[in-house]
């Protein structure tokens, strides 16, 4: 080992003991018990097709893998000039040392945040499903194996551009089609200081939901996405536990973790709160501190499974569950469903963006259709996605 990559290993290691992600062992997966010959990276390309971006990698023997992202266009350079060439060269199955790697390595922690971590995740994810085909298994079982096939969602994806009474027939029908037992609404306006989307329209959505939903034992949840002080926070999350909502998400802007913290000491009801979160660091501050009872690490933007994994660890041993933030649907949404499949602590449902059903796509499979309220784990190796290679070959690469 060069004096570069001793230095980036040890710091590597530092920052996972720190986070708390490695108190007893930073490792998570023995994926070379799992994967007994090197898989070299030999390439990683950002494809497009349409308005779709794709992060394709590939090994010297000619094992592959391939995700579709999520806002890749807001992080491009970033992707191609400090992520990517970590990654080239190595070997995919030390993907946790590299992940933790390429935070410290040329100042990359400078650029923390959302716009670092996705492209970290869109790697980390596409080389899982690398490795996942490689050795004809589900990825889930490099993982530490399934633990479930199937994985029931609750309905999400609601806006604030609808009225009270359109937002709840959304729920309404959507329930009446899918067989969830279980949807979120967004309350208040979005880091609003107290305003809500039109006055009264948080109001009118408790009302209706009481009678057209948990009158017929559908479980609510409600998501602020900062919306309220926490004093205002408190008033609204008393109402949501008068109604026996499952959690609170995310009552006041998410850098005030001390308001937060003020509304969950307030409340019996579970607050879930981590989405726009990326220190695994912050993570087990929080968790210590009882900011959050419900952890809500969102896949891609706190840098993908592996980090995720931790998050889940720490969770667990606060016996809390985790139920990742996702606002992906079709076969950007394999992400939660895979690692919903293998982690012990994982909530009751799993966010899923839900509309009313359109074609089907005919460019990925399987479709991922909620019946009774679960989508089935897809069972093939890697992720479980199958490209249809002729949509593949009309994608363009992306260079800067």
């Amino acid at each position: 080992m060069n004096r570069r990559n001793f230095l980036m290993a040890s710091t590597a290691a530092a920052l996972a003991s720190r986070s708390g992600a490695a108190q007893e062992d930073s490792t998570l997966f023995n994926l070379h018990k799992s994967l007994t010959s090197p898989l070299k990276i030999a390439a990683i390309d950002l494809l497009k097709s349409g308005n779709q971006y794709f992060v394709r990698t590939r090994t010297s023997d000619g094992a592959e893998g391939m995700v579709l992202t999520k806002d890749m266009e807001n992080y491009i350079p970033i992707l191609l000039r400090r992520v990517i060439p970590h990654f080239l060269g190595r070997d995919a199955r030390d993907i946790e040392r590299l992940v933790d790697e390429v935070y410290v390595v040329d100042s990359n922690y400078k650029l923390a945040g959302q716009a670092f971590w996705c492209p970290v995740a869109y790697v980390e994810q596409s080389l899982f499903d690398l490795m996942g085909k490689a050795v004809k298994k589900p990825a889930a079982e490099l993982m530490g194996g399934v633990l479930r096939k199937e994985i029931p969602v609750y309905l999400s994806g609601s806006g604030r551009d609808t009225t009270a009474e359109e937002e709840v027939e959304v729920y309404v029908r959507g329930v009446e089609l899918t067989g969830a037992k279980a949807v979120k609404f967004k309350i208040g306006g979005r880091m609003s200081e107290n305003a809500d989307a039109y006055p009264g329209r948080t109001e009118n959505i408790l009302d209706l939901a009481q009678q057209k939903l948990a009158a017929k034992k559908i479980i609510l949840m409600a998501d602020a996405n900062g919306s309220y002080t926490a004093a205002k926070g408190i008033e609204i999350g008393k109402r949501l536990q008068e109604l026996n909502y499952l959690w609170f998400e995310e009552p006041c802007p998410w850098e005030e973790l001390s308001e937060t913290k003020k509304v969950a000491d307030a409340l019996t009801m579970k607050i879930a709160f981590g989405e726009q979160d990326s220190s695994l660091w912050l993570f087990q501050w929080m968790i210590d501190n009882h900011v959050m009872s419900v952890v809500q690490p969102d896949l891609n933007y706190n840098g993908g499974f592996i980090r995720a994994a931790r998050v889940a660890r720490m969770a667990r041993k606060a016996n809390l569950w985790i139920c990742p933030h996702n606002t992906q649907t079709g076969a950007a949404s394999v992400n939660i469903l895979t690692f919903a499949a293998t982690t012990p602590n994982i909530g009751p449902y799993m966010e899923y963006v839900w509309r009313a059903p359109q074609r089907a796509e005919s460019w990925y499979a399987p479709n991922f259709e909620i019946k009774n309220g679960v989508i089935p784990l897809p069972p093939g190796p890697g992720l479980g996605l199958e490209f249809d290679p002729e949509y593949v070959k009309k994608a363009t690469m992306v260079r800067l």
